[in-house]
């Protein structure tokens, strides 16, 4: 976002009428850049509550009655707000996170519209192959990730590496109908939503305080 400011200058740039325009002003519109906060909190904390909430119920810890909610919660703060953090990160030129939160932003969406709108289409003896893939193709995804974040912070390389595992143990469980498989993606799942929450939290309290409260260990570039 950019504040603007109009100022009234003739060719020397004192305010005064140019004499030779033929006109009493020009009128020039001078764009002055402001600070843009960093979208990558918000983007991670979307991630980690959206996360924590889907692998409560995988990992069996609560009912799976209560899993609608999740859909909420992939529509709106996984979907939507962590989608809106990623297009923020082109504008603040980084790479890495705009391609993550947009990308996650729209696994969150399509994992809703999936369920809304095209779960009843697979017969019920493909849908676990069909979930397992699209669950390991995500792990591969989060695999090279995970290479490019080894240039970011530990923090944010620790939850792309169990993000990784994570994606490939679903998908397995999936894939095979392997309820225990699955039920372990889901603590790791928490693990992963946890070490995801610790790296907002400590940007956004560094941030606040002026100085490093807690550290995320930058990588070596």
């Amino acid at each position: 976002m950019e504040a603007s400011s109009v100022s009234t200058r003739g060719p020397g740039g004192d305010g005064q009428a140019d004499p030779t325009a033929g006109t009493t002003a020009r009128h020039d519109v001078n764009f002055i850049p402001t600070a843009i906060a960093d979208p990558g909190p918000l983007g991670l904390a979307a991630f980690a509550l959206t996360t924590f909430v889907l692998s409560m119920f995988n990992s069996g810890l609560v009912s799976d009655k209560g899993e609608p909610i999740v859909f909420a919660l992939a529509l709106t703060y996984g979907g939507i707000a962590q989608f809106a953090a990623g297009l923020w990160e082109f504008r603040t030129g980084n790479t890495f996170g705009a391609v993550a939160f947009c990308s996650y932003g729209a696994f969150w969406l399509s994992f809703w519209a999936y369920v809304q709108f095209y779960a009843s289409d697979i017969p019920a003896a493909d849908a676990g192959h069909a979930v397992g893939l699209y669950l390991i193709s995500w792990g591969i995804f989060t695999a090279y990730m995970f290479v490019a974040s080894l240039r970011t912070t530990a923090a944010v390389a620790a939850v792309f590496l169990l993000l990784a595992i994570t994606f490939f143990v679903l998908g397995i469980g999936d894939a095979g109908a392997h309820p225990n498989i699955t039920k372990l993606g889901g603590y790791i799942g928490l693990v992963t939503a946890v070490v995801a929450w610790y790296a907002s939290f400590a940007v956004v309290v560094n941030s606040t305080f002026g100085r490093v409260v807690l550290p995320v260990r930058p990588l070596a570039r």
